[in-house]
């Protein structure tokens, strides 16, 4: 671990400078300067005045947090095969994040279950094909490179008029899938 570089990244966080932060750790410009270039290293007492003034600990400090995925491929997906329509899950577990995309083939003649009224909202991108984007008596016609941005108080669902599959990336704040 590179103490000085997670030191620097700490105060930018706390959108301190570095003379605001030697004031209040009572410590000098020129010494945290040195230790957020790891030319230097504090002693205990140092590091946890440190610490202190951008508002955490020792042990929050040397606490690793596990390696978050961040780039996911074709072999991260998540085929779910219901009637006649296909989800994949393009990032994995995405119903623990504020928000879920997913890429949907609709195939023709085919519906999406009817999402009922949640606090949230939606996007969605035509990759492929034409939808309907229905929403109590109205009907949106989206096509291909066209793009839907909805709030989630009404209950809608998407539908494939047409008999090819269409394609679509669907993102929804919070998870609804």
């Amino acid at each position: 671990m590179k103490i000085g570089q997670k030191l620097k990244e700490l105060r930018l966080q706390n959108n301190l400078t570095l003379e605001e932060l030697a004031i209040r750790c009572e410590l000098t410009k020129g010494f945290l300067s040195q230790l957020e270039r790891d030319l230097t290293s504090p002693n205990i007492s140092a590091l946890e005045d440190i610490l202190e003034a951008l508002g955490t600990n020792l042990s929050e400090f040397f606490q690793e947090s596990p390696e978050v995925q961040v780039v996911f491929g074709t072999d991260d997906f998540f085929v779910d095969e219901q009637e006649r329509r296909i989800i994949e899950w393009i990032v994995p577990n995405a119903q623990k994040n504020q928000m879920e995309p997913i890429l949907l083939t609709l195939h023709g003649k085919c519906k999406t279950e009817e999402i009922i009224s949640h606090e949230g909202q939606e996007f969605g991108y035509v990759l492929k094909g034409q939808i309907q984007l229905i929403m109590g008596s109205k009907v949106y016609r989206i096509k291909a490179k066209e793009t839907f941005y909805i709030e989630g108080r009404k209950s809608h669902y998407l539908y494939n008029p047409n008999q090819t599959d269409a394609k679509v990336l669907w993102i929804s704040t919070p998870p609804t899938f």
